[in-house]
Parts: structure tokens; sequence; C-alpha cells
């Protein structure tokens, strides 16, 4: 999900090509979470981060009579989520989730789906859905475990590191929040009642090589960014890197790979 700030964030500027990219893994991820959060029947959920709409679809799958405002900074995902899942009871709107326009205790469940960790400050947004969170009503998150179990990002990154080792600095795998109990201690931090954590997984299915690496071509996200600054030859060689530690000799064919996320999840006391 594209993070929060208070302009777009440059790394995720097109929603199909997000979509694509990683839009159909949080697609899958997105259900666990809201079964998680305890979501209910005519909960109004706030949707921090709302990117391409995938959480609030899936709110709206297992609660039809839940009330959804997603926000985001990124117009152009706003756009994109409004006119394909918006409706009476769910909308979108570009906003910024370390300051909102929203009243105290607006909110039964706020949550926030591969968001938190490209917030600028997220302390200041968790205060934030804290804040427009009533009491009793449940804050939840979760982010990729971009260090060890989210294999379609640490297969490209250890690949990447291997060619060139300077660049260490932009593996995700030094991201915020994204090792286990980083989330938790943020929620404690914060005040939140009632802390615990989950592991989510699901599994990534890839058709071929190249429906594993045309995504990274796209722009969108650290890796997509990292590709796109990479000179033609070096692009090949990682690509070629990739090719043999995903496929080895055999031929090209469908695989799977694993994608771990930590979720947390709090009470507002």
């Amino acid at each position: 999900m594209p993070g929060q700030s208070d302009s777009a964030n440059p790394l995720f500027s097109g929603a199909e090509a997000y979509e694509r990219f990683m839009g159909r893994w949080s697609r899958q991820l997105a259900p666990l979470l809201v079964h998680f959060a305890g979501v209910r029947d005519g909960d109004v959920v706030l949707d921090v981060g709302s990117g391409t709409a995938v959480l609030a679809e899936a709110v709206a799958a297992a609660v039809p009579a839940a009330r959804i405002v997603g926000i985001d900074p990124a117009a152009p995902y706003v756009a994109f989520a409004q006119a394909t899942r918006g409706n009476e009871r769910i909308r979108f709107e570009v906003g910024d989730a370390q300051q909102t326009r929203f009243d105290g205790g607006t909110f039964d469940r706020t949550l926030s789906l591969l968001a938190v960790n490209f917030m600028p400050d997220s302390e200041k947004a968790i205060r934030e859905m804290h804040r427009v969170t009533r009491r009793g009503g449940t804050i939840a998150a979760a982010v990729w475990d971009y260090r060890e179990g989210m294999q379609m990002l640490r297969v490209f990154w250890d690949a990447a590191i291997a060619l060139r080792p300077a660049d260490d600095k932009r593996d995700e795998r030094h991201m915020p929040l994204s090792a286990r109990g980083e989330l938790t201690a943020l929620w404690r931090a914060e005040g939140l009642a009632d802390v615990s954590e989950e592991v989510l997984t699901i599994e990534t299915r890839f058709d071929s090589f190249d429906d594993y690496w045309e995504p990274f071509l796209q722009r969108q996200g650290p890796a997509g960014a990292y590709v796109a600054g990479l000179t033609a030859a070096e692009r090949e060689a990682l690509r070629l890197r990739l090719r043999q530690h995903l496929l080895g000799d055999g031929l090209d064919g469908p695989f799977a790979l694993s994608a771990r996320a930590w979720a947390a999840r709090g009470v507002v006391p």
C-alpha cells in the first residue's frame, strides 16, 4: 500500500502498475487483517493508506453493513479506488494519516494495510489514528516482513545486493516496523490496551518468470525505483541472476513463494 505523507509518495505513482506489482498480494492479505481486527457489521471503519482499495474491498466483503472511509495522499490512487470501489457505503479521499480532518472518536475500527512503515512519522500517525477511534474501538495494521518472510522481495534484494554490495542501504530489510514485535511496541507506546501480534501468511503464485520480473519494471515501490535506476546492463544481470535462483537450469513455468506479514492490534482505552 502507498504510504502517507503531506504529498503523494513518488514510489507509488500508478494504480494499475501497483495492482500488478503488489496489489494482487495485498488483496490476498487484506481478509486476514480484517478478521484479525474483528471488524463487525455496522462498524464505521477508517482505512489509512487505502491505495487501490483492496482493504476496503475486503472489509465490505466480510461485513457488508460496514461503512468505510479510505484516505491516501496519492490522488491517482484515490481516483482509482473511488471509480472502482466507491459507493454509498464506501468513499475515498485524499488525506494525510498524520493529520486528518475527522473529529475525535469518529471510527469504530481504524485499519492500515502495508502503509504504516512508509509514513514519514509513524508515531504521529498512530497518535492520529488513536484520536479518531472511539473508546473501546480497535486499531490494527499489518506490514510485510521485509527482513525474512516476504520472499518475492527478499529474493530480489538478495540478488541485487550480491551484484552491487554498496547498495545494501537500499535493501527493504532496513524498513522500519517490519520485524517481530516492532508494531506492537509502537501500539503499547501509544497507550493502547490489549495489544497483540499475529503472523499473517499468504502464498504468492507466479505463472512464469516474466510474471515475477516484469512488475519490477513498473517503477512502483522501493524495488521498482531501484530497478529504474540501473543501467540496461545492470538490469539484465539482475534479471539473469533472479531467473537462475528461481528456476535454476530448468524450463520456465509456474512457481510459488511465501509472503509473511506482522500484524498488530490494540484497543483504545
